[in-house]
């Protein structure tokens, strides 16, 4: 699992199907310093994750697995929600 932010949310008026229904967010990358790691990206919320918050989220294969029975088309998926961390 990686950490991230999330900084902001994507309004599409026409996704593919299998998205329907999910909620997609912009989170960037971060390191445990909580500094920006990388270029920021999409990913679909599994979890109910709001502005700001501080998330774990997987990549790859790995993040359509959040919604089984359904096959959503994802390649990054907040699975979930940091509370606190102590480095």
């Amino acid at each position: 699992m990686l950490l991230a932010k999330v900084i902001g949310t994507v309004v599409a008026t026409r996704k593919d199907p299998g998205l329907a229904g999910t909620k997609l967010l912009v989170i960037q990358p971060i390191r445990t310093d909580r500094t920006p790691h990388g270029k920021a990206l999409v990913a679909v919320d599994s979890v109910g994750a709001g502005a700001a918050e501080e998330v774990f989220y997987v990549r790859g294969r790995e993040a359509s697995f959040p919604f089984l029975p359904a096959e959503v088309p994802a390649d990054a998926a907040i699975v979930g929600i940091v509370d606190h961390w102590n480095v």
